[in-house]
């Protein structure tokens, strides 16, 4: 039996928290980008992209994809997640943004070079973080994919990824900075609905039912990760703010 799903099954509403929860994490992880391009320690550098790549692969792509996916279901027949494949969908969002910012990052300088190749690493992040984390879907039946649809998800995410690592080489102003998280966050949720539309189901009412774990059963730990996960770069960026703003005493010479 094939069936295309309702992805907008709870609403609008859903649609508008998971861009809101991208473009969050995505705004952060790239104000944490900034300080690493603007700091001289290799060290501190690593840190700030690391922290960066837990806000933007971590709560800017991950988080909103299970908030996103609570608008999936196969009508009247259970949909259950691998627990240990959702865990490595996060593992390797994190890892491949990290992979992509230190590629952009690495250098206070800027070069079209680096701003490609860290711009087509970010967005394959996206991509990779998607599709891993769809493979830990479990329905009665099988899931299978329109060829040109995902292709034209992995365009959308490393174009839009590209056009918001380049915004933040102006992000000493606020108004590049927001439009930079608007921009990645709208990468991250264009690239997912786009994957999502070229899903196909193919329905088996009869299939045993599908063993895992319900979406909502770990929502609430991972939305608790989120808080966690975002409280310490937002204190870092604060700080680094802090103390950049800190009017500098001098020793009068006499």
């Amino acid at each position: 039996m094939h069936m295309d799903h309702d992805d907008f099954a709870m609403g609008q509403w859903l649609v508008v928290l998971a861009y809101l929860t991208s473009a969050v994490g995505c705004a952060l992880g790239l104000a944490c980008t900034l300080q690493a391009r603007t700091t001289d320690s290799a060290r501190t550098r690593l840190t700030w992209l690391a922290l960066a790549a837990v806000s933007i692969g971590g709560v800017g792509i991950w988080v909103m994809h299970f908030i996103a996916m609570l608008g999936f279901s196969t009508p009247g027949l259970p949909v259950r997640y691998d627990i240990l494949r959702t865990a490595l969908s996060a593992a390797l969002s994190v890892a491949a943004v990290f992979c992509g910012l230190l590629v952009f990052g690495v250098r206070n300088r800027f070069a079209w070079q680096r701003l490609l190749l860290g711009g087509l690493l970010t967005g394959l992040a996206v991509n990779v973080m998607h599709y891993t984390g769809m493979w830990a879907v479990r329905i009665k039946g099988t899931i299978s994919y329109d060829p040109a649809l995902v292709v034209f998800s992995v365009v959308i995410a490393v174009v839009a990824a590209t056009a918001a690592l380049w915004f933040t080489v102006g992000l000493d102003k606020l108004l590049p900075r927001l439009v930079a998280g608007l921009v990645m966050g709208a990468a991250v949720t264009g690239m997912h609905y786009t994957g999502m539309a070229a899903v196909r189901l193919h329905l088996d009412p009869a299939a045993p039912d599908p063993v895992g774990t319900e979406v909502f059963s770990f929502l609430f730990p991972v939305f608790v990760l989120a808080a966690l996960a975002m409280a310490v770069p937002i204190c870092a960026v604060l700080m680094a703010s802090a103390s950049s703003d800190a009017p500098r005493h001098t020793t009068p010479v006499p």
